[in-house]
């Protein structure tokens, strides 16, 4: 599973990131996780608003800051 947090490197995004890591880590799973932070990058996605989260390519929120309980939820979902 891939995994991508979309932003700048804005306190939002980090605190994303650390909740997104905080998640796979306590479910166990094999995942990586990459910080996107080039705009243009970011814009290819479609976000306007950060942070972005995208598994495997796909964009499953954006604008605001998902629990590690939110990011569990998208995560099974996917499986």
């Amino acid at each position: 599973m891939e995994i991508k947090i979309l932003g700048s490197g804005c306190a939002n995004c980090k605190k994303l990131e650390a909740n997104t890591r905080a998640t796979i880590a306590e479910m166990g799973i094999d995942a990586s996780v990459t910080k996107v932070e080039d705009i243009k990058e970011v814009i290819k996605y479609g976000v306007m608003r950060t942070p972005g989260f995208v598994i495997n390519e796909k964009v499953k929120s954006y604008g605001k800051v998902l629990s590690t309980a939110e990011i569990k939820t998208l995560i099974q979902a996917q499986n």
